[in-house]
């Protein structure tokens, strides 16, 4: 019958794996073979390669689940014990999750392009190698595929690869990848399924072009700290304003041209500390231009202003658009390379910031509908993930905020990550005495 080689094991049901379960190795004969755990699934088994397997029920679908073990060349299938499986005879009726049966080391690869950085994704399952439907395929899945491969960062997500070599192309086998950005592989994201997509064939396949070296944008947390002021502006100057949505929702029904707005407005730095520039996912040749304020759009968001309540609800937004991405300012010794006058190439080099001053039109917060009271002020730059960056956890600044109608006071303004998660608790709760007058 063989032996047994695990006892007592124990599952959470989100393990990728039976051998990342919590289990005893057997030392002494303490279960029976009429204690083996088995398992009966409702999707038709397809022979991937595997460290579990069924064997000794009535189908494919069922049986006793046995674990390869053992030094590597001198690996044996062995049983493991129903002792803590639910029943003595233990046996469960599954539901497709996940990957259903791909095994913890899912093999990816990327095939087509032009380089060893650029292709189709492909995973393989048993002996067969699938691609992946572009549907939902993102910047922070690229960036999983890049560092599971070993090949560095995301530098594009690509969603349609049909211009790349086709002719091993097999069928579209998986679908749905939703990743946080932070996983070490494709295997330990939230959602896949395998069914088709709405797109079908290689058009649609999900790519990647991959990079040794990628951008890192930083925000200067203590500029918006002293810069932050209230400015109620009139209706008559926010024309060009109210037509880039920079304006709260209720702006529209206000009395044109009268009245005004008020603006929480502050000063942006943003610094790049990678190793790669910053540029706009999309080429030149799509910008858009905005001639109210006479300059092309590269990026439909590139960041957002929020104000938010301690709890995290927002009570006020603003956005920015990239009209202008170029190197206002560099550290000594490093050359300016971006500029957008002209319909000049737009981006920040390494070692550089682009600076958005506070006086100019969208660098502020609506709050025109805010009643007083402690809030937080969030920038999050890179917001939509369009752009890879080696760190996205230092992309999000927030303050301290009190508004008491009349003043506004911001303190403590930091980096998203900069603080413990004790300090943050704290956070929320400190009261500062920055005077900021309403000009």
């Amino acid at each position: 019958m063989g032996s047994i080689h695990m006892n007592e094991v124990k599952c959470t049901g989100h393990e990728q794996s039976i051998l990342d379960c919590q289990y005893k190795n057997i030392t002494e004969e303490d279960c029976k073979h009429s204690e083996d755990a088995a398992v009966r699934c409702n999707i038709p088994y397809m022979g991937y390669e595997k460290t579990i397997r069924l064997a000794g029920g009535r189908s494919q679908q069922e049986g006793r689940v046995e674990v390869l073990w053992g030094p590597r060349g001198e690996e044996r299938w062995g049983f493991v014990c129903g002792e803590g499986w639910g029943t003595r005879e233990a046996a469960v009726v599954c539901q497709q999750l996940g990957l259903g049966f791909v095994s913890s080391a899912l093999q990816i690869r990327i095939i087509g392009g032009r380089t060893q950085f650029e292709g189709r994704v492909e995973v393989k399952f048993g002996n067969s190698w699938g691609y992946l439907c572009s549907d939902g395929w993102t910047t922070k899945e690229a960036m999983v595929a890049c560092r599971q491969l070993g090949l560095g960062y995301s530098l594009h997500a690509v969603t349609e690869t049909w211009y790349w070599d086709a002719s091993n192309v097999t069928e579209m086998i998986l679908s749905g990848v939703r990743c946080s950005g932070t996983e070490m592989n494709l295997q330990q994201c939230s959602r896949h399924k395998t069914v088709s997509c709405k797109n079908t064939g290689t058009r649609h396949a999900a790519g990647v072009i991959c990079s040794e070296s990628a951008s890192d944008l930083i925000l200067h947390a203590s500029l918006v700290q002293e810069t932050a002021y209230i400015e109620d502006r009139p209706l008559h100057m926010l024309y060009c304003a109210a037509e880039e949505n920079c304006l709260s929702s209720t702006a529209r029904h206000a009395n044109w041209p009268y009245g005004h707005r008020r603006l929480l407005r502050f000063s942006s730095q943003i610094h790049n500390n990678g190793r790669a520039d910053f540029r706009p996912k999309a080429g030149r040749h799509s910008w858009v231009w905005h001639e109210c304020h006479g300059h092309y759009h590269s990026m439909d968001i590139f960041t957002h202003y929020d104000l938010l309540t301690p709890n995290g609800t927002k009570v006020a937004e603003g956005h920015k658009a990239s009209f202008c991405l170029e190197d206002s300012e560099c550290q000594e010794l490093v050359s300016k390379r971006y500029e957008c006058a002209n319909f000049g190439e737009q981006g920040i080099t390494v070692g550089c910031w682009d600076l958005y001053r506070h006086d100019i039109d969208c660098q502020w917060i609506d709050i025109t509908d805010v009643k007083p009271g402690n809030y937080i002020l969030q920038v999050v730059i890179n917001p939509n993930f369009e752009v890879a960056e080696s760190d996205f956890t230092n992309n999000a600044m927030k303050c301290n905020c009190k508004y008491d109608g009349h003043r506004i006071w911001i303190h403590n303004c930091h980096i998203g990550d900069a603080l413990s998660e004790e300090a943050n608790k704290r956070f929320e709760q400190y009261r500062g005495q920055l005077n900021n007058q309403i000009l």
